[in-house]
């Protein structure tokens, strides 16, 4: 039963993705206004991320920003449901600038094992379509609550060319990308998610300590593998979507031994992507809801609801 409502659900994807690009930014455009209008959770999650981090703005230029950021975050959407409903090779065509690929073939050719550090910035399926396309990885998710929401992203990056293993983000996971690092094989991690308490070290992130996961520096560390930065970043126009993907080392710290050195750089890492759109970055997702022990501060996304 739930592989049928995947199926369904992709079906309806299918469909709406399938209507002309004008209308669907229309769309998207449309529904971002709507979600300001009615002050949606993704409206309050954005305006508080801003509060948190851009006190260099005052309300009204905010606010501004959160309408771009609204408008940025449902384009994505529709720009995603065209990514997981078309063929790959189709997809890959909407990359017209590629810079730093030298710097993965060269990772690639080394054979030590490779870190694909992608934040959550511009496209990050289209960057998952066009890493399947260049090698075998394995990419770390962590899986929605819902079972039907599992299996339709199961069954979406299947469809991404060349070979994909989904690993969920849990200890035999772990296991499983360590083992691949070490015979020379390929890691995607999103590094910007939220660990669970304990599973991280408090660092700063725009001036605000978020919890960052230590995963990606021990699997360096353990590994000996290379860690890049990689993301797919829109490219301004009125027409259909066209992206520069980017790939970029990043720094040397971020393998560190020390667990608060290695965080604090793989966030400074973060943050500069981040800051070369910064509307295209994620801001409607909770980063800071866990606070550092014995700081006094509660969970400043708690009287949004």
């Amino acid at each position: 039963m739930t592989e049928l409502a995947a199926a369904v659900l992709y079906a309806c994807a299918w469909g709406v993705a399938r209507l002309p690009w004008p209308l669907l930014r229309a769309l998207a455009d449309g529904l971002a206004a709507l979600w300001y209008r009615l002050d949606a959770r993704e409206a309050r999650v954005a305006r508080r991320n801003l509060e948190l981090i851009r006190v260099d703005l005052d309300a009204k230029s905010r606010e501004t920003l959160v309408r771009h950021i609204l408008r940025t975050t449902v384009r994505q959407a529709v720009e995603t449901l065209r990514l997981w409903t078309r063929p790959a090779t189709r997809n890959l065509a909407d990359i017209v600038e590629i810079h730093g690929e030298a710097l993965f073939d060269a990772a690639l050719r080394q054979g030590d094992g490779l870190i694909v550090a992608a934040p959550h910035m511009g496209n990050w399926e289209l960057l998952n379509q066009w890493l399947a396309h260049k090698t075998p990885l394995a990419i770390l998710y962590r899986p929605p609550e819902s079972a039907v929401g599992e299996a339709f992203l199961r069954r979406v990056r299947a469809r991404a060319g060349g070979q994909v293993e989904q690993v969920r983000a849990e200890a035999a996971g772990v296991r499983t990308l360590l083992k691949r690092l070490q015979k020379g094989g390929v890691v995607g991690i999103l590094p910007d998610q939220q660990p669970k308490a304990g599973e991280g070290e408090f660092a700063p992130f725009f001036g605000k300590p978020a919890l960052t996961m230590t995963l990606l520096s021990r699997l360096a560390a353990r590994s000996g593998a290379q860690v890049l930065l990689a993301w797919c970043q829109r490219l301004p126009g009125a027409g259909p979507p066209r992206f520069a993907l980017h790939i970029a080392p990043a720094p040397a710290a971020v393998a560190a031994a020390e667990p608060q050195a290695a965080v604090a750089a793989l966030n400074a890492a973060i943050e500069a992507v981040a800051a070369r759109d910064f509307t295209q970055y994620q801001w409607t997702y909770k980063r800071y809801t866990l606070r550092p022990p014995g700081s006094g501060e509660d969970n400043p996304y708690r009287d949004l609801y």
